[in-house]
């Protein structure tokens, strides 16, 4: 789980620099602070479900966390589509959401087995 609470954070952390390194036209500026939002939320709810008092809050708190990994893969998506950010500069980025989605669900999953 250590691996997941730095690899949130390091994502995170990516999902700031790409932020400042917009342009500041307007439309890259909304669709950067909806990514910068989501992106950096993700962590937040992975770090909250620490605390969790039961399962179903467990559960319910990585759920969380894969919502904001969903709506920033869209946010990253709508930056290359449009053109704002060259698609080859965010190919990496854009898997992450993938591969974080998947060890949040495999914690889900064993979670719910567990119970």
């Amino acid at each position: 789980m250590e691996d997941l609470k730095f690899g949130t954070k390091r994502f995170a952390l990516r999902i700031v620099k790409l932020y400042v390194a917009l342009p500041k036209t307007t439309e890259a500026q909304i669709l950067g602070k909806q990514l910068l939002r989501s992106g950096t939320s993700v962590g937040a709810h992975y770090r909250e479900e620490t605390r969790a008092r039961s399962t179903a809050e467990f559960v319910s708190k990585l759920g969380g966390a894969q919502q904001e990994l969903e709506e920033t893969a869209y946010w990253l998506e709508l930056l290359g589509d449009s053109e704002i950010v060259k698609a080859t500069k965010l190919e990496e980025l854009l898997n992450e959401p993938d591969e974080l989605g998947k060890i949040l669900t495999t914690c889900i999953k064993n979670a719910k087995n567990n119970k």
